[in-house]
């Protein structure tokens, strides 16, 4: 597993990235890995880097590691060695002002995202959305992976973490160390090149809103 930071001295907000959790997702982690080679990371936050979470997944191109096992569904017992080496990293470091996890989905035909925010304030989710439209369509259906949307594209969770028999990376998140989390999906069924740039423009967007609520 491969974790960066990168600290600048005074008030700026704490922002955690994570992708490559699911190995038959590409473009985030290589849209991820290209910020960071552009210099998109620099002094207008503090950053918490997570860009391949599963390495074996993305290697053989299976949404498991190598041993078959949805590294997305361990972060309530924390079993396999690489979610167990995530949560330590993630135990070590101070409480964040937002959480963004990258995802595609094989099966959506625009791009959604789902927003969990347990802060007072406007969330970002609009904005998010805004921004991506100039490279991908915004997903249309009313009900997505089973779940019904609360706005055209915008899934708000509120099932109880306390009722699953596994968690995701984004529950975990909420739970311990955000309160404020977006999981970002792209659809698999656009060129790479698309999805790379909705990405990017989504975490631009999201920056924008954390360093204005931050200030």
């Amino acid at each position: 597993m491969l974790a960066f930071t990168k600290h600048t001295p005074g008030p700026r907000p704490r922002i955690y990235i994570s992708s490559g959790i699911h190995g038959d997702e590409p473009a985030p982690p290589i849209a991820l890995l290209s910020l960071i080679h552009a210099g998109f990371f620099d002094d207008r936050a503090n950053w918490f880097l997570c860009p391949v979470i599963n390495p074996t997944g993305l290697q053989i191109g299976t949404r498991e590691d190598h041993q078959e096992r949805d590294l997305n569904r361990d972060f309530l017992d924390r079993k396999t060695p690489e979610i167990h080496a995530l949560t330590r990293w993630l135990n070590r470091q101070p409480c964040f002002d937002l959480c963004i996890c990258l995802h595609e989905d094989w099966e959506s035909q625009g791009y959604y995202l789902y927003e969990v925010d347990r802060r007072d304030r406007p969330a970002y989710a609009a904005e998010i959305l805004a921004s991506v439209k100039t490279a991908l369509p915004i997903e249309s259906a009313t009900t997505i992976d089973e779940r019904p949307i609360d706005e055209p594209g915008i899934i708000r969770p509120v099932s109880d973490p306390l009722l699953r028999k596994d968690w995701p990376e984004t529950i975990y998140l909420i739970n311990h160390h955000t309160s404020l989390d977006y999981t970002l999906e792209t659809p698999s069924a656009f060129t790479m090149g698309r999805r790379i740039l909705a990405h990017k423009l989504a975490l631009e967007a999201a920056l924008k809103a954390a360093i204005r609520d931050f200030g």
